[in-house]
């Protein structure tokens, strides 16, 4: 299950953790084998991913969350990593960052598989996947939406190279 707009809603503004809490509890009982807590409009913090993996684990005890960011505001990767050090059983993201939000204006992109897998990776956790293997498909990609994709590492490349 996803809980989409976790963080902040484009129409009703903050989303306070108790109504996520809330709505975890419903989850809950329909025994999913994950729960999604989705930042759908880029507008969450660390600070924010912390608030609510206290509140998913008190609202929902074992069930392995994942997490979907949006870069809108820059803050992606750096809630990705705090998932990660909550405990977080998988990220989602796009190849070449590409995605966004049909609903939510202004929404940007997912954060990029293969700039992720580099922040994983330079922070000693092994991924199992190569970045480079998704970098070598960023020009099809590109090509196929008919403009650049909003990731970093195809244009700054590895390091150390």
């Amino acid at each position: 299950m996803t809980i989409a707009a976790a963080f902040g809603c484009p129409f009703e503004g903050e989303v306070a953790p108790e109504r996520v809490a809330a709505v975890l509890r419903q989850c809950v009982q329909a025994q999913p084998d994950e729960v999604a807590l989705a930042d759908t409009i880029g507008v969450g913090v660390p600070a924010g991913v912390r608030a609510l993996a206290d509140v998913a684990a008190d609202a929902a005890p074992g069930i392995p969350l994942r997490w979907h960011f949006h870069n809108t505001r820059n803050t992606g990767y750096a809630n990705a990593i705090t998932a990660v050090e909550r405990g977080a059983a998988a990220l989602d993201a796009s190849a070449g960052g590409i995605g966004g939000c049909p609903f939510a204006p202004a929404a940007t992109g997912n954060i990029a598989t293969e700039d992720l897998l580099y922040l994983l990776h330079r922070s000693g956790i092994d991924t199992g996947i190569d970045p480079e293997l998704v970098i070598r498909v960023l020009p099809e990609l590109a090509d196929e939406i008919g403009h650049a994709v909003p990731g970093q590492l195809s244009r700054a490349g590895m390091f150390p190279g």
